[in-house]
């Protein structure tokens, strides 16, 4: 499993542009996806923080929270720009941070509350996906028909296929421009 700092290295045009489009209201705001005890999805919006070390995020007690304690599995999407459709999606897994002076520098650079019952969790990037829908967006309200987006995916070159059968794209971010 990838770090942020190993995507980062590994796709540094990106990975910043991910980063931009999470944190593109000033602090980072995501809707995190969590599967529940029963299989299911749980959806909420939360905080990421990111930076060079990695990709964050203090969790409160939730049922989000006991999610990843449980299983680990995450996906992450930004929010929509204001003047765009734009969108950002990671995956991977996410981990208790246990290094308090860590957890400490970040809770001091973020202005967490001490006394809140939160948990800090590190989040690894298996896939990363960014899509660029343009000046019309997906909206079908635009004058002119929507284009396709054009997408970059970067999948951890550590991940192995799942199956025998499985097959893996090149683990370099390939673009699929908009057709013509």
């Amino acid at each position: 499993m990838a770090s942020w700092s190993d995507f980062s290295a590994d796709e540094p045009r990106l990975s910043e542009a991910i980063r931009a489009l999470m944190l593109q209201y000033g602090p980072g705001l995501g809707y995190l996806a969590t599967v529940r005890a029963d299989g299911g999805p749980r959806v909420h919006p939360v905080s990421p923080v990111i930076t060079d070390d990695g990709l964050y995020c203090f969790v409160v007690d939730s049922p989000k929270r006991r999610d990843l304690e449980r299983d680990g599995r995450y996906a992450l999407h930004s929010f929509p720009p204001e003047d765009s459709d734009d969108e950002a999606y990671l995956a991977g897994r996410a981990t208790v941070v246990t290094d308090r002076a860590k957890v400490a520098r970040l809770a001091g650079h973020l202005r967490a509350a001490p006394q809140v019952d939160w948990q800090l969790f590190e989040f690894t990037v298996d896939v990363a996906m960014l899509a660029r829908h343009g000046r019309n967006g997906a909206t079908p309200f635009a004058v002119e028909p929507p284009a396709r987006p054009a997408v970059q995916v970067w999948l951890d070159p550590s991940a192995a296929p799942t199956t025998a059968r499985e097959t893996r794209p090149s683990p370099r971010a390939c673009e699929m421009p908009a057709p013509a």
